[in-house]
Formats: C-alpha cells, structure tokens, sequence
C-alpha cells in the first residue's frame, strides 16, 4: 500500500474519477471542494421541494458508466435505475415538430418518409459510425495522449481512413443524406463537443452510433443520481472528500508540489501535505492562479487561441401545474441555426434570436418536484467570454424563450412559475473558475483532439497533473469519467 498522499482539487465527475481510481490503487486521497457538495458542474439545486440538474442532462453512452462500475466490481444498477427515453427527444422547426424514436425501425422508417432510400443508407451510416465508437473508445479516447507513440497500433492505422478523421462531420453527413431535417437531426450530437459541425471530425459519427444504438437515458433521481454513486464509492474505497475548501494556492518547493493551501468560508486558512496533486479544477484557472507564473504549462496567448466550447445562459424553473404532452428532451431549432452558430463562433456576441433546449424531467421522474408540478431546465448555448451578463439581460433572454415554448407547446407557462433562477457566465466564473465563464470546456475541433489537447503533465513539476474537460479526452460526462482513469493510472504507471 501507498502511503502517498494524493490531493485532488475539485469534485466534478473527472476529479471522483480519479479519486476512485487512486484510492483502489492504495493511495491516501483527499478531495478539496470549493463549494459545499460533490459534483462541479453537475451539482444538484434543491429548492422548495424541486430537485434540478444544475448541469449535464443528458445521459448517453450507458456503455461507459457500466465500465467505469465494473472495474470496482459493482454495476451502476447497484447505485441507481436507468430508464430508456422514448422518444428519445423533440425537435421543434419552424413549421413542424419531429420526435426521435429509441424504436430503430420507426427511426427508419422516420428517414424513409422524409428522403426515400434513406433508411438503408442509415444502416450503413450507422455501421460505420459503429466501428468508430469501438475503435474510437477502446484505442483512442483511454489515450493519455502525450506523445504521437501511444497512436502506432496496427489496427488504428489500418483503419485510419475508415475513422474520417481527415474529413468534417457535415461534408461526411451530407454524403449519405441530403434533406435538411436528417442532416439537422445528425448533425446534432456533436454541438455537444462544443463546435460547428463543419470544424468537427467525422471521426465523431460515432455519436450517431452513441444516439441511435446507444440510446438517451435517465438516471432516477436525476443526472445527480451519478454523482451520488461516484461519491459514496469513492468513500468505500476510502478517498474523503473537504467541502467549503476554496484552494488558493499550489506551493512548490524544488520543481514539486508540497502543500495545497485552502480558504473556508470563514476566511480562515489551512494546508494540506500533497506528494501529488491531482487538478480537476478548470485548467487555465489552476495554471494562472494557483501556480507561480515559471511552472505554468502554457502562456496566455496560447489560451487566446484555442477554440472554446461554448457558455451557457441557463433558466431552474418549477411551475405549479403539469404541462401536457411535452417531452422529456426538446430542441427547439425553430430559428435561424446558421445566424446562432455564427454569433457563438464568430462575431461572438449575445444572439439575436437563439436556439434552446428544455429538459422537464417531471415528464419522467415526478419525485423532482412537488406534486402537480413540473421542472424545467431551460439551456441557450452562448459564447464563452461575453460580457453584459446583467440581471435585465437574463430576464430579456428567458422572456424570450419561455414566449416561443408557450406558442409551440400551446399552453400557458409564465402565470405558472412559482420558482425561477437563472445561471450564467458571472456565475460559472463564480462558482467554477471557469476560463471565459466556458461551461464545457475546450471544443473538440481537429486541432485540438488527443496530444494536441492541454497536456494531462504539468511538463516542469513532475508531481502536478490535470483532469477534466480542457484535456483528454474532451467535454462531456464520459469523457470526464474516462479522463479521472487516464491520469490517475497514468500516475499509478509512473510509480510502478
């Protein structure tokens, strides 16, 4: 056994990960939260007996949660129960609605009667899209991505082009498909990589394969359910876990990390002994605030140039009555995609008329609210780094979109809200340090995929390294599940 302490700053899915994966191995673990429950961005809002998600919503790649468990012999079904989705969500356009079926064959048949032939070529869209989910997460995404090495494998080579990494995922759709509303609705997974569909490899078809095959999910209880499962697991495996523990400094001594130095809410402060130091805390803010300026890995103006993954103008709402017929998922893509993506991406500036998306999570789980009542989560993607994030600009946006759910759904909503808080950029720099009040971290794009991602080292103290969303291998809550393994049996090979 280890008598190695390990301090991991940072509680999100990526830092639990890792927690788990470390105190198995017989490390002493330490998990230092800033605010007082485990979770970062997945945290949990419980207010006047409504439970909200206060981040992810979407529970895909169930494939992932189940390895994750079962390398510490448990299964997520021992934690919390999975229910399938169907439809899997709705899709709101100008002048009609769509429901995505889990049903394959009604999904085909769906495609059939918007472009025929279509169903066929989903199966072999879907085919391909197979072989890149398995070949993509087995060789690529559990990569530590630090040298162009750990990619020189036989199969990975041979099947290079069939990955399409060398081509977008709107030219490789367009290819199988030409009416608008299919490429819409495959094109739309990978806005949670955080770009363009046309900036984005098709290697990430794959979560076409994760959408379709895979299926969209829910945890009972809510996305936190898994936060939950991670946590009491990380406490059996003997990690421990200090909320309310603001940290304010990495110390280092002869090129290592020695203390972690903490504030309370009381303003006091304290330190920890660290051999090593685990950061799940937004990367850039760990680099530029806890560490002396001579062992950042990267400058400012390299951060200036990377691609950020959107922010997010997010609405808690609870309503003293049940809507009907709504879904448990919506899109609502019925204004101008192409003039949204262009303010987010480009001119990036607050959007004249956004897309959004509601989860009401009621429509499945009655216990997240009281009774006859409903719980929506409304999400404007917007760009990171914007400033005029004011009380009136949050009120302007969600009157905004709360009037288009209205007219769409056909049913009153403002006169039935009993509870509104509203989540932006101020407040995930706030809560979560986060580097342009990003709200996913860095985009998947081409040029930032694998080692060219922030490295998982710290290349000048040789005890520090870095989890989460800015590094391998990307946004999302697989991936952060997946980043917590890499680095922490990273560490573990380098002490063998």
């Amino acid at each position: 056994m280890h008598s190695k302490n390990v301090v991991i700053i940072g509680s999100g899915f990526a830092g639990i990960s890792a927690a788990c994966f470390m105190a198995k191995a017989g490390y002493k673990v330490v998990v230092l939260e800033k605010n007082e429950q485990p979770g970062g961005r997945a945290r949990q809002l419980k207010l006047e007996g409504f439970s909200f998600d206060m981040g992810p919503s979407w529970y895909w790649m169930p494939d992932i949660f189940e390895r994750f468990f079962n390398q510490f012999n448990k299964k997520a079904s021992d934690f919390y129960d999975l229910i399938r989705l169907n439809p899997s969500y709705r899709i709101y356009r100008q002048n009609d609605t769509t429901d995505v079926p889990a049903d394959y064959t009604a999904l085909k048949d769906l495609f059939e009667q918007l472009e025929p032939g279509s169903g066929k070529k989903l199966d072999i869209f879907l085919n391909e899209a197979a072989y890149k989910y398995k070949t993509g997460m087995q060789n690529f995404a559990y990569k530590p991505g630090l040298s162009l090495t750990e990619f020189l494998d036989a199969d990975l080579i041979k099947g290079i082009f069939k990955l399409d990494v060398f081509t977008s995922v709107k030219k490789h759709v367009s290819k199988y498909f030409k009416h608008p509303h299919i490429q819409q609705l495959l094109e739309f997974p990978v806005l949670f990589l955080g770009a363009l569909p046309e900036k984005i490899p098709a290697l990430y078809s794959l979560m076409n394969y994760a959408d379709i095959k895979g299926g969209t999910w829910f945890p009972k209880g809510g996305m936190y359910s898994v936060v939950n499962a991670m946590y009491k697991l990380a406490i059996e495996l003997g990690a421990t876990f200090q909320f309310n523990n603001n940290v304010i400094k990495i110390e280092v001594e002869n090129k290592s990390a020695g203390k972690v130095h903490v504030r309370h809410p009381d303003g006091s402060t304290s330190a920890h002994n660290a051999a090593i130091v685990i950061a799940n805390a937004d990367y850039h803010y760990t680099e530029n605030s806890l560490l002396p300026a001579a062992y950042r890995n990267y400058s400012e103006a390299y951060w200036n140039k990377k691609t950020m993954a959107p922010s997010a103008l997010l609405y808690y709402v609870g309503l003293n009555k049940k809507l009907e017929n709504i879904t448990h998922h919506s899109l609502f893509f019925d204004t101008s995609f192409q003039q949204h993506a262009k303010e987010i991406y480009h001119t990036r500036q607050w959007p004249e008329d956004p897309l959004f998306y509601v989860s009401a999570p009621t429509v499945t789980d009655g216990s997240l609210a009281p009774e006859n009542c409903e719980n929506l989560f409304l999400l404007i993607p917007v760009a990171a780094g914007l400033n005029g994030d004011t009380e009136e600009l949050r009120d302007y946006y969600f009157e905004k979109i709360v009037s288009r759910f209205e007219k769409r759904i056909n049913q009153p909503v403002k006169q039935h809200i009993i509870l509104k808080k509203a989540f932006s950029y101020s407040n995930f720099i706030h809560d979560y340090n986060a580097y342009k009040g990003n709200a996913y971290g860095l985009a998947n794009t081409w040029m930032q995929t694998a080692i060219m991602k922030p490295s998982i080292n710290n290349k000048k103290i040789k005890n520090i390294f870095y989890t989460g969303q800015f590094t391998v291998p990307g946004p999302g809550v697989p991936p952060a599940l997946i980043s917590g393994e890499i680095v922490a049996k990273h560490i573990i090979n380098l002490n063998k």
